[in-house]
């Protein structure tokens, strides 16, 4: 399993400005996990199958998820928390990790926990036997 998940932030009634700081909170709530490294990523870099619409309202983190069995179900709380902050906005998310790609976009509750969950589940990683 690759350890380098691609989180896209979007926004289309959002100004850029908007955009980047929603990002910089999210990065900044990432930072304090057990990953190795979280670093936003200029709009011009992001990598190619990332559909990104329009870059001027994408905001982007490359996280580096490492050794810990549990880094990425840690991200993955702290994004949907950070999505349950955002209520005068509500912007469109898109997680990248290997070929798979989670795109969470005006969804209920519901069916986001549901997204995410399932979304861990395709990428736990299974410890195997010493």
């Amino acid at each position: 399993m690759d350890d380098r998940l691609m989180i896209l932030v979007s926004d289309e009634g959002a100004e850029a400005e908007q955009v980047e700081e929603l990002t910089r909170h999210l990065r900044e709530e990432l930072l304090h996990l057990d990953v190795d490294d979280v670093t936003s990523v200029p709009a011009d870099a992001v990598p190619p199958g990332a559909r990104v619409v329009d870059p001027t309202t994408t905001g982007s983190l490359l996280v580096i998820l490492g050794a810990s069995a549990g880094a990425l179900d840690q991200v993955v709380t702290v994004v949907r928390r950070w999505l349950g902050h955002c209520r005068d906005t509500r912007p469109s998310l898109r997680l990248r990790l290997d070929e798979d790609e989670l795109e969470i976009s005006e969804a209920t509750d519901d069916q986001m926990a549901q997204a995410f969950d399932l979304f861990l589940r395709q990428h736990s990683r299974v410890a195997t036997p010493p």
